[in-house]
């Protein structure tokens, strides 16, 4: 017999697989191969999201941060235009935030060649044209190297900027001085997505502007070039709303969408 509450996983689970086979995507993990090789072919776009699952956000948000961020939205992508979802990458290149405990990181040309075997597995069973739905800022100086590797086989790869995706309407909501890790935008995104894990008691302005990755030390900081951060929040957390997270996730959404959209029209050979 099944508890209370793994009959709501069960239903919120396949609520999820309805809303992904309306419009003919799948979540590859969910399906035998033998069922698999009949979504895999050359027509295939194949959505890779990366998510850290343990990065810090500050004293208000958890570890698995981004994880969450990109479930949520691969699940709205799929829901909205036919892709083969695979499942979350969860560990990449986040050098800026390993002096805060809990943080990991991969070295730069780890995380490119993670993606890159990644997707040449996959490409031997068809899909050409990948698109990783990318959470990270840092992320970028991995993916870029990455994409013009696979470009050389023939093989199309596109990215999330997650700094310009929707950026319009994210300025049409911001209200903090600067910033852009675990501030008032992604703070705002969490209590629209995930209020359940956001402690806004915990939210903090802590915006000292910088150029290089974060530090608790502000010596450091001085000597090296960092910037400096006591929480690990770069921005100021305290002005986050749930209205501004819809704005901003709604817009990203559509961005993401229209991106795969564009990359089903690229020609491959």
């Amino acid at each position: 017999m099944s508890t209370p509450g793994a009959a709501t996983q069960d239903a919120a689970r396949a609520e999820r697989r309805h809303a992904l086979a309306a419009v003919g995507s799948v979540r590859i993990a969910e399906i035998p191969w033998t069922e698999a090789v009949t979504h895999l072919d050359t027509s295939t776009i194949v959505v890779i999201p990366i998510g850290a699952e343990a990065k810090e956000h500050g004293p208000h948000l958890p570890l698995n941060n981004d994880w969450l961020l990109a479930e949520y939205l691969a699940q709205r992508v799929a829901s909205a235009t036919r892709v083969v979802l695979y499942p979350t990458v969860n560990y990449h290149f986040y050098p800026s935030f390993v002096e805060y405990p809990g943080s990991t990181t991969l070295r730069q040309e780890t995380a490119r060649d993670l993606i890159v075997d990644i997707v040449r597995t996959i490409s031997a069973h068809g899909p050409r044209r990948f698109y990783v739905l990318n959470t990270g800022v840092s992320t970028l100086r991995a993916l870029a190297p990455a994409r013009d590797s696979l470009a050389a086989s023939g093989i199309v790869m596109r990215y999330t900027d997650i700094l310009n995706i929707g950026k319009e309407a994210e300025e049409g909501v911001r209200q903090q001085a600067g910033g852009t890790h675990a501030d008032e935008i992604e703070t705002s995104m969490m209590l629209y997505m995930h209020p359940d894990v956001v402690q806004m008691a915990k939210a903090a302005d802590d915006y000292h502007p910088g150029v290089g990755g974060l530090t608790r030390d502000s010596l450091r900081a001085v000597r090296e070039g960092k910037t400096w951060s006591r929480t690990g929040i770069y921005g100021n957390a305290t002005l986050a709303t749930r209205e501004k997270g819809r704005v901003v996730v709604e817009a990203q959404v559509k961005g993401m969408v229209a991106e795969i959209e564009a990359l089903r029209r690229i020609p491959i050979r």
